[in-house]
This record gives C-alpha cells, structure tokens and sequence, in this order.
C-alpha cells in the first residue's frame, strides 16, 4: 500500500489517534511464538532516498491534516519533497551520509528479543521475536508482518518507540498497520498494543542517567550551573486543547518524573522542535528557549531529546550542529546534548516491561523479575489498563498547551481501577519562561 492509497483508505480512528486505548492483556501458552512489533519514523539510508522519505512523510494524514486530498495532496507533497530535500541532504551528510535511526532501531530489536528470552521466554516456554516497523521507511510494516508470517508467529504485541504518546507518531502508525489488516494486505494475529510508557521508572532512570553522562562535560566551574531544556519533537497542536492527544501532557509527565527521581531544584524547561507544515504546534521551541536562557545570562546549558529514544537528524543535526551554533551565537559558554538511548540496558528493560505487561505469561510474570541478589522489582507489573495515572501540577512540571492535569500511567503505587478516558480537572498555572 504506497501513500496515496493509504490517504484514500485513511479512516481515522479517534479511539487510536486518541490514545484513549483499553490495551487488555493477551493471553499467551506456552510454546507460543510472540512477535513484538517496535514502531519507528525510519530515514534514508542514502542521501538519494532522502526525497522519497520526505514525500512519504508529507503525505501522512495522521501527521499532517491538510483540506486537501487524493491527487492534489500527492503533487504538493512531491513538490514539497523536492523543495526540501536539498536543505536535508546538507544536514544528513553532515552526520555521516544518511539516517542512523534504522541501524539503531536494529540494534534495540536484538537487544529487546535477547532481553526478553533470556529473562521471560527460557522460564515459560515462550519464544519472542523482535521485528522493526518503519512508518516512512524500511522495512515497513508490511515487510514486518511478511517476516512474522513466514515465522508463524502466533501472538503479537504492537511497542512504539514512542515512549510518549501522540497521534502524529504511535497513532499514525498504529492506524497504517490496522488499515492494512482491514485491506487484507497482512495477517490478523491476536494483538495487543503499548499505548505509552512515559513514566516507568527504568525509562525514566536511562534518561537520568544520560543526563549525568553529559553533565560530565562541562567544565566543573560551570557543572551546576547548567539548566536542562528537555526537548521534545514538535506535534501539531491542533486536538490537544480538546484532549483528543494527550501528547503535551505526556511529554510533561515524563519531564516531572525525570526531575523527581534527580531529587534536584536544577533549573529546568519543556520545549519542542522540528516543525513542519501550516499548522499550529506545541511551543515553546527549543530554539527560543535556549535563546532566552542566553538572554537571562545562563553560561551553560544540556538540551535533553525527551521524546526521541534513538540518535537521529532531528538530535545529531539539529540540536546537536544547528542550535549548538545558535547557542554559540547568543553567548552560551557551554552546550551540551546528551546521547539518545538507544540499547541503554536500562531502556532496554524498560520496553521489556512494557511488552511484558500486556502479556499473560504461563508463569507470574513477577516471579521472573528477581535480580542476582535475590531482590524483587520495586514494583509489579500489570496490564496498563489496570494502572492509575500519574497527575500533573503537583511538582515543577505543568502542561501549558492543553490545561490538562492527567499525565502518563503510573507503574508504581498502589492498584486501583484506572480512567480510561481522563479530562482535564483545573487548568494548570505554568510559568514556562526561563528562570
């Protein structure tokens, strides 16, 4: 199914570009094969794919709602392609010639599937196997789906790279796989889906933990001195004031959760990059809030990709080339980007756990979660639907774009029944200038 003929079968699904998913367990036996299916954008390989990537791009309705269709918006998009390519390909060649986003996706499916065996598959007879899923690359989702047929796959679980949830990304991708299950182009398997893992505690800690690596950096005159800008890629705004895309909220929560397990009163901001299109999107921009922060006579500053969880054009370019000479520029003394997670271990058992969750193994899954000191996880796992949500306004992080005061799923705490479809309480009071 090329583009265009998903634009035209595109039927949205306001359940999935909501996020508002009931992702109930899957029952799994033992000899069953799992496949966990890890959504991604993809990237050119080459500089010559670099075109084609950006038409398919432009063409997603679920990324960009354009009040056009059909052929129209296929020669807008082709000649937005070729416009834009040009500028692109300067910046993928400045980082080596093409996208390290699917070689890294690679490396965390074989890093996930061996995790996953060894911890949970060998003790319950199951075996998990990892497929990648590019939404404007490859291998795609149909190339994925061929490979899990040709090995019989008997259960699958959908896991976004998208630790935050937002239409533009998870909801894209999920509406692409449904819509070629719908046109019989793949397999209907069981299937159960991780909506969002934006606040569990081993995410959040491999986001620490990158942030102490980078603080290593600077000079230690200027060490703890350093303000955090967490970016975040850019989303339309559009839907999030209806709480129709918990995106903002998202981002937010995962920010609070990374502050609260630091412990530190760090100055520290929410911003958002890479913007494309007409549209209205998520602000303030990374860009400007590093400029303000140079404005206010900070010497030094460690910009965070929050939402990105392999290194790619949007950190290794833009934040990590571009803005570190527009910090240059504005007087920054000292800037830093702290790597992507990639296959941190941490990260790692994090989307182990977020697969695992919506599992129901042969064994307690929680039997199989001692570590080598005989010392259980701090926290059981259970259905994400099962989980409460964490609530936003009670530390420094707030969410200015939507007035919404629910956050992400709370793996910790105690049990009790969940809000499938949360709203907003009280708009939120936020000072997002840069202290």
């Amino acid at each position: 199914m090329d583009p265009l003929d998903f634009l035209r079968a595109y039927d949205p699904d306001q359940r999935v570009l909501s996020g508002n998913l009931s992702p109930s367990a899957l029952d799994v036996e033992e000899g069953d094969r799992v496949g966990i299916v890890l959504f991604n954008l993809g990237g050119p390989k080459t500089l010559d794919d670099v075109e084609s990537f950006l038409y398919n791009m432009l063409m997603d309705p679920a990324l960009l709602d354009l009040p056009v269709g059909g052929r129209v918006r296929h020669w807008l998009a082709k000649l937005g392609a070729r416009v834009r390519a040009e500028t692109l390909r300067e910046h993928y060649e400045a980082i080596g010639g093409g996208s390290p986003l699917t070689r890294l996706t690679a490396e965390q499916a074989r890093s996930l599937q061996r995790h996953l065996n060894e911890r949970y598959g060998n003790p319950t007879g199951v075996d998990f196997q990892t497929y990648r899923a590019m939404r404007y690359w490859h291998p795609s989702s149909r190339e994925a789906a061929r490979q899990m047929a040709a090995n019989e796959i008997d259960k699958v679980v959908l896991l976004p790279l998208y630790p935050q949830y937002s239409r533009a990304t998870t909801g894209s991708s999920l509406s692409y796989w449904r819509t070629l299950e719908e046109e019989g182009t793949i397999p209907s398997w069981p299937t159960t889906t991780v909506p969002e893992y934006a606040a569990n505690p081993k995410y959040v800690q491999a986001v620490s933990e990158r942030i102490d690596e980078a603080l290593q950096r600077f000079p230690e005159g200027l060490r703890e001195d350093a303000a955090l800008v967490f970016s975040a890629h850019g989303t339309p705004f559009t839907g999030m004031g209806r709480r129709s895309d918990p995106y903002c909220c998202l981002v937010h929560s995962t920010v609070e959760q990374v502050m609260n397990y630091r412990d530190e009163n760090r100055p520290h901001h929410t911003a958002f990059q890479s913007l494309i299109g007409p549209s209205y999107w998520l602000t303030p921009s990374t860009a400007s809030t590093v400029r303000s922060l140079a404005d206010r006579g900070h010497r030094a500053v460690l910009v965070v990709p929050i939402s990105f969880v392999t290194d790619h054009v949007n950190t290794s370019y833009e934040l990590d080339i571009e803005l570190r000479e527009d910090a240059d520029a504005h007087g920054i003394a000292h800037y830093e980007v702290t790597a992507g997670l990639n296959t941190h271990p941490l990260f790692i058992e994090a989307l182990g756990e977020a697969a695992v969750a919506q599992l129901e193994l042969p064994l307690d899954v929680n039997q199989l979660r001692f570590e080598g000191d005989g010392l259980s996880q701090p926290y059981p796992l259970r259905p994400l639907d099962e989980l409460l949500r964490h609530s936003l306004g009670q530390g420094t992080a707030r969410c200015p774009s939507c007035g919404g005061r629910t956050g992400a799923r709370r793996w910790t705490g105690p049990e009790a029944s969940p809000d499938p479809n949360p709203s907003p309480e009280h708009p939120a009071k936020h000072d997002d200038s840069a202290d």
